[in-house]
């Protein structure tokens, strides 16, 4: 196991304080957390931070999701397990988080409308913004070990 290369908490105390009061803002939301929690699992994987990807799915059983829906989100599209607004959202998520991608966002912009309102879409992007940084802060930080 790898030495820590830099404690951010120590070192950006201020900074890494305001990250924490923008999670505490999306926690108070009125975005399902189990939406929520989907996301950023997803985004952890793709982004390859394994510590995250076990976080994120230990947060989600304690509050509530299913060990088989956390199973197959790496695979959402081809699953049923997944409500049309959580599609939308993991769809939306994945455009966001890997770069290049040919995907029309305009039309996927549109799908999240068919399924949340327009504040919760602002969350959901404050959501996709904060995991993506947490990852890269994680993967700086500490690699890719669990």
């Amino acid at each position: 196991m790898s030495k820590d290369r830099i404690n951010f908490a120590k070192v950006a105390e201020e900074g890494m304080g305001a990250l924490l009061g923008v999670e505490n803002v999306i926690g108070k939301s009125d975005l399902d957390p189990l939406l929520i929690h989907l996301v950023k699992l997803r985004v952890s994987q793709i982004n390859r931070c394994a510590f995250c990807v076990g976080l994120h799915i230990k947060e989600a059983l304690s509050d509530g999701e299913q060990q088989e829906r956390l199973d197959f989100v790496i695979v959402w599209r081809e699953s049923g397990l997944y409500t049309p607004a959580e599609r939308a959202a993991l769809e939306w998520a994945e455009a966001l988080t890997v770069p290049g991608g040919t995907e029309d966002l305009d039309q996927l912009h549109a799908n999240l409308q068919e399924h949340l309102t327009p504040r919760q879409i602002g969350t959901l992007m404050i959501v996709i913004m904060m995991i993506n940084g947490w990852n890269r802060l994680q993967v700086a930080s500490h690699g890719d070990r669990f």
